[in-house]
């Protein structure tokens, strides 16, 4: 009996020793993940990295990650002709990743992830300077707000004959992803202090698209939604890098 105490004993010490070892071992690859991640994609604050699954030993000595997920708090992306747009809270949960054994590169077999969009951000690729659509009749995009049911409320305000409407009008518009680029199209269109314009004219104005470049990694916009605060989109990509 004393023998199986001792045995057990060793036992339950070497096994914490283990986890121990495994929980150092995985906070210096998140530490490393993260700080080559930052470098590839230039971000201006590390992202946060964490590695899934125990023991990481084990998952290190076969030379892939299951799951690692990757949360960067803001991120510049590409909108076209040199501008850049501002993306608030992306994750990607990436699986199956593949690494070199200094964790110089890193890519996973797949990712899915969320972001977002302020309406704030968004507002800025809208057409928001005074543009004519009709005799005597200019309208710009003011403001973008949550419609409800997955609609964004784009507001314009318009001026007839030298006189500015008391009020915007409201224009329910439906959001979508296409590709790399973002389009939003009103749903019915308005009329302007009751003057006839043409389709045309005023989608010239409610409507507008945001490209979405360069994404960390290779991920690629999937989904858009109107949201509260403004749209969220989902990302997926495969053969995604996370370093190297």
């Amino acid at each position: 009996m004393r023998a199986l105490r001792i045995l057990l004993i060793v036992v339950v010490v070497l096994g914490g020793l283990f986890v121990v070892a495994d929980r150092l071992a995985v906070n210096f690859a998140e530490g490393e993940v993260a700080d080559r991640l930052k470098t590839t994609e230039n971000l201006t604050a590390t992202p946060d990295v964490s590695i899934n699954g125990f023991p990481f030993l084990t998952q290190v000595a076969g030379g892939t990650l299951d799951d690692v997920e990757v949360g960067i708090k803001d991120y510049e992306a590409a909108a076209g002709d040199g501008e850049r747009i501002r993306i608030d809270d992306l994750t990607a949960n990436m699986k199956g990743v593949e690494f070199s054994g200094d964790y110089s590169s890193a890519t996973a077999a797949s990712a899915t992830g969320t972001a977002s969009i302020t309406y704030d951000e968004l507002l800025k690729t809208a057409k928001s300077e005074p543009t004519q659509v009709a005799p005597g009749v200019t309208a710009e995009v003011v403001g973008l707000s949550d419609g409800g049911n997955g609609k964004i409320k784009v507001a314009v305000e318009a001026t007839v004959l030298g006189t500015r409407l008391p009020q915007p009008v409201s224009v329910l518009s439906s959001v979508k992803a296409e590709g790399d680029t973002v389009r939003v199209s009103a749903d019915a269109l308005p009329s302007l202090g009751g003057v006839e314009v043409g389709e045309s004219q005023i989608r010239a104005i409610t409507d507008f698209e945001q490209r979405i470049d360069e994404l960390p990694g290779g991920i690629q916009l999937d989904k858009v939604e109107a949201a509260e605060n403004g749209v969220e989109f989902t990302v997926r990509g495969s053969n995604v890098r996370l370093a190297g």
